[in-house]
């Protein structure tokens, strides 16, 4: 992969805070390898106090093609981007960012698309469950909002932070394709439960759901991806539970993009919440 690195190397930012936890660095470098790109995905760890100033800088390097998006820094970098697609443009978050040829960078949320095509791929078809989501973040909103347009029969958003999570339930009701309804963390009843949130990644962190109430025949899943196996999935494992991780969505996310020099590969990292 490092034959082509050279003064003419494209370079690709993964951006967030923390950001040590990430794999996509050395996923997306190889993909371009493997696409014939002279690119690479380097990551910035860059906190919410410098991200405007940060973000400013990336206007001035003219070999910056693209910027990935993870926590906690989704939302924020909605409003540095000069347009939105509509998917972003309705979260007011993106997981990536795109240079135009005039210099202005586009956005848009891909978390949500590569979870659900993560979760039919471990035989986890959304259409008619009742779902539990934990987390209105930037991963958990996208999520949210791609389970809706996948059909699920209701959704029920928890977040640790109360105050996220009725506007993004009001706005999935302005869509009109079921019901979504703010709840507790409680999985009793539910055929699907997926963690949106980073609870799992800190050692001590508490389960995001407590899993007395999930039945071994509900389908678990959870954005994390370090650790690969989050407390939250080894105990649905445990029950008997069908399963999608963090790296299952990354995997999915990396498979619907389109690669080009000038374009980002749209991905999730997956990595956030």
């Amino acid at each position: 992969m490092l034959e082509q690195l050279s003064g003419a190397t494209r370079l690709h930012i993964i951006v967030g805070d923390p950001i040590a936890q990430v794999k996509s660095p050395y996923g997306m470098t190889e993909a371009f390898d493997r696409a014939g790109l002279n690119a690479i995905c380097v990551p910035a760890h860059v906190s919410p106090t410098h991200l405007g100033t940060w973000w400013q800088g990336t206007r001035l390097a003219q070999n910056i093609d693209g910027l990935i998006v993870t926590v906690p820094h989704k939302f924020a970098c909605a409003d540095f981007c000069d347009t939105l697609s509509d998917r972003a443009a309705f979260l007011g978050a993106v997981n990536v960012a795109r240079r135009l040829k005039d210099g202005r960078w586009e956005g848009d949320m891909f978390d949500g698309l590569g979870y659900v095509q993560a979760l039919k791929k471990n035989g986890c078809d959304p259409h008619g469950r009742q779902a539990l989501l934990i987390g209105a973040g930037g991963a958990g909103s996208a999520i949210a909002h791609s389970l809706v347009m996948a059909g699920v029969s209701s959704l029920t958003i928890v977040d640790p932070q109360t105050e996220r999570c009725q506007p993004l339930v009001d706005r999935l009701n302005t869509l009109k394709r079921g019901p979504v309804r703010a709840g507790l963390a409680d999985a009793t009843g539910f055929d699907l439960v997926i963690n949106a949130t980073p609870m799992g990644m800190k050692e001590g962190d508490p389960l995001p759901v407590p899993l007395q109430g999930l039945d071994r025949l509900a389908h678990a899943g959870c954005v994390i991806t370090a650790p690969a196996i989050s407390p939250w999935i080894a105990g649905a494992r445990h029950i008997g539970c069908g399963t999608t991780t963090g790296a299952d969505m990354f995997a999915q996310d990396r498979k619907s993009t389109r690669l080009n020099s000038s374009h980002i590969p749209l991905s999730r990292m997956p990595s956030s919440a």
